[in-house]
């Protein structure tokens, strides 16, 4: 299924070319003291430190000697992120080292970000390895950053794959071949077992595809304090009965985005081996239209009982989510996440760059915060606003899944999704799970989103014991 090889660092013994890192406020003091034909070259090719900008200083066998990387100046990288993949594209082929340049506190975002530059999805036309690899900086924890690395590619194949190879069934296959992977268990209850097993809104949404709804089930780990996942699945969203026009329709294959980002971030703590009792809980349907459809106006009974009137088809995503997530309520997790490609109220409020999150932890915000800035992960806290409750509750039933009125879209979805945790201590992420416009380290495409930060945060939000990565 996968497109890309996960990235790993060069072997720290191979035969390197040194990258000289310069900042362009003293790129021309580092000219000035390099050898005459080093300076001369650089200043020909119209080397000024740029961010992006490189220079191949050749050997006089014309192999490359040494290359020189723009960093920009500071205020200009303090608006981006990962400055040194900027340059990955403009590298000849070849193993390099990091030799000056990159502050100690920088280059381990630094060294993930040229790591994240390697990703190609060439599943359907021919393509190759990038072939520029870098030595592990010193310093930095290279078993880690691959491992992120790896997660985030494993979340943009899964996003970047188009739904016609990209159904329940094939959401399913890559989740069991992660779950053996790390010798996790896994289970599935499909179709008519999920009306069996009390999961009523997964199958109503699901169950007018020919591609089965499904329930998949990943548990890890036998210690620790517990964390549950819960990824919304909707490998393609037409809307339902409420059909979406055919421009919002042209990137429902992303729809299974929170699905794919809890696969990336549940591959990373089992990768690192977290002291943690991890689960994962991914509804994966298909929103279709046939004769036996869900429709405006019916009213659906979730698994805790509460019964949700449905004024929109097109508002699927969490009405799959509620059974999940009271299914993963009834263990009383120790924290208990979501992430979903859920409204696009929240891209109207923080764009597609920005993670929202909600939850009522002041610690788990702060905590997370902090990470994320670590990280290279940005991520902006929403509120979970209770007086907004009112908004969800209609006439005739419990829950409303598509309030009128325009206001709140992404507090009102977060307020929906709370009503169905029970109390447990819950943190949701309305994700966007796509680059919009290609970027250092970030091709236009599936996304990781706030799963990096999390991991980050994990161990002071969870309590767990010092040195757990």
């Amino acid at each position: 299924m996968t497109s890309a090889k996960p990235p790993v660092f060069a072997n720290a013994d191979a035969a390197a070319i040194d990258l000289h890192v310069l900042d362009q406020d003293t790129c021309e003091d580092w000219l000035a003291a390099a050898p005459a034909m080093t300076a001369n070259w650089a200043r020909t090719n119209g080397f000024r430190g740029a961010i992006g900008q490189v220079v191949v200083v050749p050997a006089p066998d014309g192999q490359p000697a040494q290359v020189l990387v723009g960093y920009g100046r500071a205020a200009d990288r303090a608006r981006k992120r990962f400055n040194l993949a900027a340059a990955v594209p403009s590298i000849p082929k070849g193993i390099y080292r990091l030799a000056e340049g990159v502050a100690e506190a920088d280059r381990a975002a630094e060294s993930l970000g040229w790591l994240l530059a390697q990703y190609r999805y060439d599943r359907y036309k021919s393509g190759g390895d990038a072939d520029t690899h870098l030595v592990a900086p010193e310093g930095v924890d290279a078993t880690r950053i691959e491992a992120l690395a790896a997660g985030e590619f494993l979340t943009r194949d899964l996003i970047n794959t188009p739904a016609g190879d990209m159904g329940p069934d094939e959401l399913e296959a890559a989740a069991r071949d992660l779950a053996d992977q790390h010798k996790a268990s896994f289970t599935v209850i499909q179709d008519e077992d999920l009306l069996q097993q009390n999961l009523p809104m997964i199958h109503a949404v699901g169950r007018a595809s020919d591609r089965r709804p499904r329930l998949i089930d990943i548990k890890w780990g036998n210690s620790g304090p517990t964390l549950t996942l819960v990824g919304k699945g909707v490998c393609f969203d037409t809307g339902g009965l409420n059909l979406k026009p055919g421009s919002s329709m042209a990137l429902m294959k992303k729809d299974m985005g929170g699905a794919a980002n809890v696969l990336g971030l549940a591959h990373m703590i089992m990768a690192l081996n977290l002291p943690v009792r991890l689960r994962v809980l991914i509804p994966a349907v298909e929103n279709s239209v046939s004769a036996n459809a869900f429709r405006p106006g019916d009213v659906l009974t979730a698994r805790n009982g509460l019964t949700v009137e449905i004024n929109n088809t097109d508002a699927e995503g969490r009405l799959v989510l509620a059974d999940a997530l009271a299914l993963a309520a009834e263990d009383t997790p120790d924290l208990l996440i979501s992430m979903a490609t859920l409204t696009g109220a929240a891209r109207v409020a923080v764009g597609p760059d920005l993670a929202p999150f909600y939850t009522d932890n002041e610690g788990d915000a702060v905590a997370l915060a902090q990470a994320a800035q670590r990280l290279a992960d940005p991520v902006w806290r929403m509120p979970f606003h209770t007086p907004y409750e009112t908004m969800i509750e209609p006439q005739i039933a419990d829950l409303d899944n598509a309030p009128g009125g325009g206001f709140a879209g992404s507090i009102t979805a977060a307020l929906f999704l709370r009503r169905f945790t029970a109390d447990t201590r819950y943190m949701h992420f309305d994700i966007y799970g796509w680059t919009p416009a290609a970027a250092p380290a970030r091709p236009k495409g599936g996304a990781l989103q706030g799963a990096r930060a999390l991991l980050e945060a994990l161990p002071n939000m969870l309590d767990l014991p010092k040195g757990s990565k």
